[in-house]
């Protein structure tokens, strides 16, 4: 019989076969006991230092004095992170389903700049090796997985996802409409030397940033860019109140309800005997 999913797995089960996996998997995914937690402590230390030594490191007086302490960190980091990556793959029930989750796609990147600029690693590359090192900067989502709250905020931006798409695409509509328009009645000789252009001035206006590159020279121009304008300032609440109300349900449900002991999910219904994750059975509500 398998063992169940440590807590805050991600869904992911243990692979079968020898007692080693099943031990590693609940060190690894599982943060309740001395081991897991350590095991944690250990990995965000490894994760920040990573991300300190690729951050200074883009320093050019201090690649010019330390860089080969730089490079043999950063080898030390990446093959640290690839035999924690390999782990995790060997664990787990489903590899595959693993590699393609979100984490497992964080932990692909973390590793594959350093290894693919060694393959690229000549002289008429060098801005190719230089943007895959930058790379190295996604180390910083493995953070997520060890913030609870993190969680939430996935759930909620995939709660919104459709309400946000419909906003995008009905903010490129009207970018693209104000762009017209300004192209029309500005012109080229007013610097609204394009479509493209005229929308990325619609763009900038319309979040209040106002670089002032490009501005209206005509009455007519002056007062659509007012209208852009009053636009602009009712557009931005919009997705902030769609991610607001949606991240005050998601709390009021993790505050209601019952939690399962097992997998730790929250947001049962009071009546709710087992729980919706895992199936086991839930504790008692205290009234």
């Amino acid at each position: 019989m398998q063992a169940p999913a440590a807590p805050h797995s991600g869904g992911f089960e243990p692979a079968s076969g020898a007692a080693w996996r099943a031990r590693w998997f609940h060190i690894i995914f599982g943060h309740e006991d001395g081991a897991g937690r350590r095991f944690d402590v250990a990995l965000i230390i490894a994760i920040v230092a990573s991300i300190a030594v690729a951050v200074l490191d883009s320093v050019t007086t201090l690649h010019l004095r330390l860089g080969m302490l730089f490079y043999a960190l950063e080898w030390f980091f990446t093959l640290a992170f690839t035999l924690e990556y390999l782990v995790r793959l060997a664990v787990v029930d489903r590899p595959t389903r693993y590699a393609r989750s979100f984490f497992g796609v964080v932990d692909l990147l973390s590793i594959l700049p350093t290894f693919i600029s060694l393959v690229l690693a000549g002289s008429q590359y060098l801005l190719v090796v230089r943007a895959l090192r930058i790379l190295r900067i996604f180390r910083i989502l493995k953070l997520t997985r060890y913030v609870g709250e993190a969680n939430l905020l996935w759930s909620t931006l995939a709660r919104t996802r459709r309400k946000v798409l419909i906003f995008v695409s009905t903010i490129f509509t009207l970018v693209l409409i104000f762009g017209a328009l300004m192209y029309l009645i500005e012109g080229p000789e007013n610097g609204f030397t394009s479509i493209p252009t005229s929308m990325y001035w619609a763009v900038v206006t319309m979040t209040t940033v106002g670089f002032g590159d490009i501005t209206p020279k005509t009455v007519l121009g002056q007062l659509l860019t007012s209208l852009i304008m009053l636009i602009g300032y009712s557009i931005i609440a919009v997705p902030t109140g769609i991610f607001t109300a949606e991240l005050a349900s998601g709390i009021r449900a993790q505050k209601s309800g019952v939690r399962c002991q097992t997998c730790r999910r929250d947001g049962h219904d009071d009546d709710a005997m087992f729980c919706k994750a895992c199936g086991a059975q839930l504790p008692a509500r205290q009234d």
